[in-house]
């Protein structure tokens, strides 16, 4: 019984260390209520006619597309142009690039069944829904709201 009780606090304390360097990491997510004035300011000035998702995701459909929908289980392929918030690309394609739509981030998850094969979106996604406290290498910063113009020219 006592080796089952030192078992139990060692494991404990191990988790509570865990937590502990969890929270020293400094890893604090925005709010997306923090990031909304941002993100709405970013929409006037670039005419962007957006609606509201639940989540905090801003999109505006440019074309609906026709059959067939993506589902979170479709490969889809894609063109697309990334930003920040400041105008400033950080990713851009020219030519299609396919991508499982489980894989991305969950603003497209939730913003690319929008549309429909051939049809076009625009994207203003709250960092909780992106790339969160940790952001993307240089590119994207921690806590960035970024933008995204795609193009879905495929569903698979």
């Amino acid at each position: 019984m006592r080796k089952l009780l030192v078992f139990v606090l060692i494991i404990s304390g191990m988790m509570l260390n865990s937590c502990k360097k969890a929270d020293v990491s400094g890893c604090q997510p925005a709010t997306v209520a923090s990031e909304k004035d941002a993100m709405v300011a970013f929409c006037t000035a670039n005419n962007i006619t957006y609606t509201q998702d639940p989540s905090g995701l801003l999109y505006q459909i440019i074309l609906p597309g026709s059959d067939p929908a993506p589902t979170l289980s479709s490969n889809i392929s894609v063109v697309y142009t990334g930003k920040l918030l400041n105008g400033t690309t950080f990713d851009a394609t020219a030519n299609p690039i396919t991508l499982a739509l489980s894989g991305v981030i969950d603003g497209w998850k939730i913003g690319i069944p929008l549309i429909k094969k051939g049809g076009r979106i625009k994207l203003v996604i709250p960092s909780a829904l992106a790339y969160s406290c940790t952001g993307a290498g240089t590119s994207i910063p921690p806590n960035s709201p970024i933008y995204f113009d795609v193009t879905l020219t495929d569903v698979k």
